[in-house]
């Protein structure tokens, strides 16, 4: 059982299958989320890349919403990457009217801080919970970590200093989108949390 967790992945919108595909490899038993029976059955949980604004509407739609809340304050190990970063945080500072976050990270988040898709870009990025070599991460619309509150913990920033990844407990979360570079260790390190929740 323990060898082969399983975990979940958002599947409402956005890179959903990448993330599954990168779990599989990996040696997980990663399944689709898109109803509260699902999310029941899985021990961690990866919100993908895509578009906050939507994955938003859409998990009230589910019914997704208060089943997330309840399973995020209960512990479940969870990895948001770009807009699930977004999804994690408790604050954003450009959100559009009406949007909602799940919370959980004690962080404050800008949307698209990078500017439009045409501006996005890659970097190797230091990451000492990894060790070496650097991490090369890929921004596309990427959002930034603005502010830290005190509960979390930068672990990964440009060269400029802002900051581009977290953890909180359980939770972690990254501007950039590991599962399209081929380097699992952040998926691997998710699943380190998962196992020993």
């Amino acid at each position: 059982m323990s060898s082969a967790p399983r975990v979940g992945v958002l599947a409402l919108q956005g890179d959903f299958r990448e993330h599954l595909a990168v779990l599989r490899e990996l040696g997980a038993d990663a399944v689709p989320v898109r109803r509260a029976s699902e999310l029941a059955s899985v021990r961690g949980l990866v919100i993908p890349g895509g578009e906050s604004t939507v994955m938003d509407k859409l998990s009230r739609a589910f019914d997704l919403r208060e089943p997330l809340l309840d399973a995020i304050a209960g512990g479940l190990p969870v990895y948001g990457t770009c807009a699930g970063l977004i999804m994690l945080a408790d604050r954003v500072l450009d959100a559009i009217e009406g949007q909602q976050t799940l919370g959980g990270l004690d962080v404050t988040v800008r949307r698209n801080a990078f500017g439009s898709q045409l501006d996005s870009f890659e970097t190797d990025l230091t990451m000492p919970v990894l060790g070496d070599p650097p991490v090369h991460a890929v921004f596309i619309r990427a959002p930034v970590v603005e502010a830290l509150g005190e509960k979390a913990t930068a672990i990964g920033s440009l060269e400029d200093g802002r900051v581009v990844a977290v953890e909180q407990g359980n939770l972690l979360g990254t501007s950039f989108h590991p599962e399209v570079t081929g380097d699992y260790r952040f998926h691997e390190y998710f699943l380190s949390k998962v196992r020993a929740a």
